[in-house]
């Protein structure tokens, strides 16, 4: 049974709840002075709040989407990393089809979320994700159509399927799109954990996983290779929540030619150093410097990117130095910087689901889509 499972949640719960029977129906039976007696005590009350703890921390990744698997849970997932290239192979495969909730059945009017794995030719690491591809990809009208795309990050450890169905990128997509408030647009929706279990904080390590040359050079090319993206500058976006947000701002800020805009949900500025992220850097003081983006406002050429920051002035850590940091970016006339604050919310979906749809709506208006004739060397989705 997977951790996220219904029936591991309703166990957990039911071995709680009989437990604490067992233990109020039993007590006065052991509350003898016997070393058995204070074993037996013992027994029930640790049994007890391990089976409320298991109950609790099983319904709260449900909710949240930390970890999607039992080996993830325990750092043993292996199933992503560096991988062989398979001649002949795609850059990008897509493993699974699935309807968008509430969209309908046929593409054309629901749109549709693939499930693909990327492989990374130049950085040889590779990660599933998500992509939502609207409505109108299916459209016979827009054949001759490309499409603006955001990359959206989980945050550590995260799952790319919390997007989907936690966090409704998709959904909320599409809705925004029906009442004209932003373009249609292919979302690829994934983790920024693409070595797991490590934390990289998409940086490219020394000796290590490349992780932000995946997301900056082999992500968008094995994208481009299979759907009918715009490979034009501003064509491409990416936002993300906590450890992804700061990834979001750190892509746009180091790849500006890439990313023309870049929204951090909950976001800070500075890689940490813990032990899910080891040594980052190895004494490279440049990577480390570059890698906080405070420092790389005041200290290197403002790239032209436009920047979204988020932050609550009750509930989030970040409130004081996400201030700072739009400051900093103004002082650059050449980075434009937005910022949504919230009276008050803490660092959860709920926030999040808050901050969601003005962001949508933000990066749309700093996308362009072009419109071009398909030709042989396109590789349009099949229309599942």
């Amino acid at each position: 049974m997977g951790l996220t499972s219904t029936t591991v949640l309703l166990l957990a719960v039911l071995s709680a709840v009989l437990l604490f029977v067992g233990t109020v129906w039993k007590w006065p039976r052991l509350a003898g002075p016997g070393r058995r007696a204070v074993g037996a005590r013992v027994a029930l009350l640790l049994a007890t709040q391990l089976a409320l703890f298991a109950s609790v921390g099983l319904a709260a990744n449900r909710a949240f989407g930390f970890y999607a698997s039992w080996a993830d849970l325990f750092g043993q997932e292996t199933e992503q990393g560096v991988v062989v290239d398979h001649a002949g192979g795609g850059p990008l495969r897509v493993v699974d089809t699935r309807r968008v909730e509430g969209g309908g059945g046929r593409p054309e009017f629901g749109g549709r979320i693939q499930k693909v794995v990327v492989d990374g030719r130049t950085t040889h690491l590779a990660s599933p994700a998500f992509v939502y591809l609207p409505p109108e990809y299916f459209d016979p009208a827009h054949r001759g159509r490309t499409f603006p795309a955001a990359v959206v990050l989980t945050g550590y450890p995260g799952t790319a399927e919390a997007l989907v169905d936690k966090l409704d990128y998709p959904r909320t997509a599409r809705g925004l799109a029906e009442d004209g408030r932003m373009q249609p647009m292919i979302l690829v929706m994934m983790r920024p954990t693409v070595a797991p279990p490590r934390d990289t904080e998409c940086v490219d390590v020394p000796g290590g996983p490349q992780t932000e040359s995946f997301f900056a050079e082999d992500l968008p090319a094995a994208v481009a290779s299979h759907y009918r993206v715009n490979r034009g500058p501003g064509g491409w976006g990416v936002i993300g929540d906590s450890t992804g947000g700061y990834c979001a701002l750190k892509l746009a800020m180091h790849h500006p030619e890439v990313y023309g805009a870049g929204a951090g949900l909950s976001a800070y500025y500075k890689a940490p150093s813990d032990p899910t992220t080891g040594d980052l850097f190895h004494g490279d003081a440049t990577r480390r410097d570059e890698a906080d983006l405070r420092w790389f406002l005041k200290n290197r050429p403002a790239p032209a990117t436009s920047l979204l920051v988020t932050s609550s002035k009750v509930g989030e850590s970040n409130y004081k130095a996400t201030l700072e940091f739009i400051e900093l970016a103004k002082a650059t006339h050449r980075t434009r910087i937005s910022s949504i604050i919230l009276e008050s919310g803490g660092h959860n979906f709920n926030t999040w689901r808050r901050e969601i749809p003005p962001t949508l709506e933000w990066i749309s208006g700093r996308l362009g889509g072009a419109e071009r004739p398909v030709t042989s060397a396109d590789h349009p989705v099949d229309q599942k």
